[in-house]
């Protein structure tokens, strides 16, 4: 029988091996992206990600329970689809739609910035304590914008503005989703259910989105190529399915601060790999503007990581993933466990 002293490395392995899985796959989410959106509309290659991992994830609940499967209620379904929207519809779409024109590690600097607009946001609309490093932090991101985005006599640091601002309203999307469903929403007790649920909701979104920009009327299968067909299935498979397992089970197991260390070494993965496969441009500017704005985010994770209250305070994706305020009414105090 393995002593506790055997046990305690494989278990410490693991976990760092989980926390690998998500620093590289979400870090090359943006990458993979990047390739998609080459030959496949950017709506209608998001849409089929969401979908298909929508279908698998709320699929395996049905059958994992059987019988003891409970569907959600009306108000939980009409929560979801909300949260989907903002999420996955605005969030991840506006990432697809500004990567045809803007690099994927631009991109992804750019995106890191979600913990910036939650504070912001979250002292806005549900007054939230902003401790005193976590301004300091929103100010240095926005810094880092102004560096990143600011005019150049650069002809290669110069970016199409509606990139960049799909790019900035992606990451105000995705923390309004997250501050909507740490709130106010009241989601399926069962995690993969409501994520599964969410991921279909988004899809639904970003299908109207295709048809709104007529993107059916672009879209040439026989044009598509086999790199982009190969990311949509890395995204789907790795990036939804995997990435997102992964993330729940490191929940259960590792402390939250830790996990949320994601949040500031994806972009760093993703500008490395953005410079080492698809030869994008690696100028002094994006390294100073990449260091500014991971700075202010781990600022910001670290200030709103020290508050007393729940763990939406450091990463608002953890309760989301982990299922931890089903019960919480709106306007009612958190009763995370």
């Amino acid at each position: 029988m393995p002593t506790v002293a055997t046990r305690v490395p494989s278990r410490r392995v693991l976990l760092w091996v989980g926390l690998l899985v998500l620093y590289v796959v979400w870090g090359s989410t943006y990458l993979g992206i990047r390739i998609a959106v080459e030959t496949i509309p950017p709506f209608s290659m998001a849409a089929t990600r969401f979908f298909i991992a929508g279908l698998v994830l709320l699929g395996w609940s049905i059958a994992r329970d059987g019988r003891d499967f409970r569907w959600p209620s009306r108000r939980e379904w009409r929560d979801t689809v909300i949260v989907g929207a903002l999420l996955l519809g605005g969030g991840m779409g506006m990432v697809a739609w500004g990567e045809q024109t803007i690099p994927s590690g631009i991109a992804a600097l750019l995106i890191a910035l979600m913990p910036v607009w939650v504070a912001v946001l979250g002292r806005l609309a549900f007054g939230e304590r902003l401790p005193r490093a976590a301004v300091v932090g929103v100010a240095v991101g926005l810094v880092g914008v102004a560096i990143l985005v600011g005019p150049s006599d650069n002809p290669v640091e110069r970016f199409a503005p509606a990139g960049i601002a799909a790019l900035i309203v992606s990451p105000i999307c995705w923390a309004s989703g997250s501050l909507f469903s740490a709130h106010r929403a009241r989601l399926p007790a069962q995690p993969l259910v409501a994520t599964g649920g969410q991921m279909l909701a988004g899809s639904l979104v970003l299908g109207a989105f295709a048809l709104v920009t007529g993107e059916p009327g672009r879209l040439h299968p026989e044009a598509i190529s086999a790199e982009s067909l190969a990311a949509l299935a890395y995204l789907t498979v790795i990036g939804s399915l995997v990435a997102f397992t992964t993330y729940g089970w490191l929940l259960r197991i590792a402390p939250l601060p830790l996990i949320a260390t994601y949040a500031y070494v994806n972009p760093i993965v993703a500008v490395i790999l953005g410079w080492l496969v698809l030869a994008e441009p690696l100028t002094p500017r994006t390294i100073v503007a990449g260091a500014v704005i991971v700075f202010a985010v781990a600022l910001i994770i670290t200030a709103r990581g020290r508050m007393r209250g729940p763990v939406d305070a450091i990463d608002p994706l953890a309760a989301e993933v982990a299922g931890q305020r089903r019960k919480v009414q709106p306007g009612a105090a958190r009763a995370d466990g």
